[in-house]
């Protein structure tokens, strides 16, 4: 039910992280009141070659930055600093599914997604078919209470309590009650179980 509905989210592009060490080096330098034929002699990098790294003219590689590092005495990752991380608050739009209200908690797409379910009440009006894909589910129910059909079991899930299931077991979850169900659910292709509980339909 869950798979494939994260969103994407891109990375920082690595051209930006690149052009980044140009600057750095040159301030490292300069702090340090070097010239560039000290810090030559010091690397065995050569002056035209220095001078193109900190003007960008010439892209950073691993054998460039190491002698640097160290005539610097700082970290390569000093040398490589990644530009500073955007907003990380998720702000996914509600989305219907099936008449299950979706709100994505995760945006990244593959790994691990987090979701928070609504079910309205009586929902749905027909018997569920039980399906079955890859992965594990977590689910922890926030308030009301939701049917789980698992396989040959079933379950009654109330509020604070949780559930955790391999997805290649035939599996279906519904809600009967007259009250709307609010889940948070968690769905990744691999993960660490974790060893919950859930109680049998009386």
């Amino acid at each position: 039910m869950l798979a494939g509905m994260a969103k994407t989210f891109e990375p920082p592009p690595v051209d930006d992280v690149l052009d980044a060490v140009g600057p750095r080096l040159r301030a490292l330098r300069t702090e340090r009141d070097l010239t560039l034929g000290a810090v030559s002699r010091t690397t065995g990098v050569s002056v035209s070659t220095l001078s193109r790294l900190e003007s960008g003219g010439r892209k950073p590689t691993l054998e460039l930055l190491l002698p640097l590092a160290r005539a610097y005495q700082v970290a390569l990752d000093d040398l490589v600093e990644a530009p500073p991380p955007g907003d990380p608050r998720v702000h996914g739009r509600p989305f219907d599914h099936n008449g299950v209200t979706m709100v994505p908690l995760t945006r990244q797409d593959g790994g691990l997604q987090a979701y928070k379910q609504v079910f309205p009440p009586r929902w749905p009006d027909v018997q569920p078919e039980q399906k079955v894909h890859d992965g594990y589910e977590w689910l922890y129910v926030l308030s009301g209470r939701l049917r789980l059909l698992l396989a040959a079991r079933d379950f009654v899930l109330s509020a604070g309590e949780v559930v955790e299931f391999d997805t290649r077991v035939p599996h279906a979850l519904t809600n009967p009650f007259p009250e709307p169900a609010e889940v948070l659910t968690l769905f990744g292709p691999q993960g660490e179980r974790m060893h919950v509980r859930a109680r049998p339909k009386a």
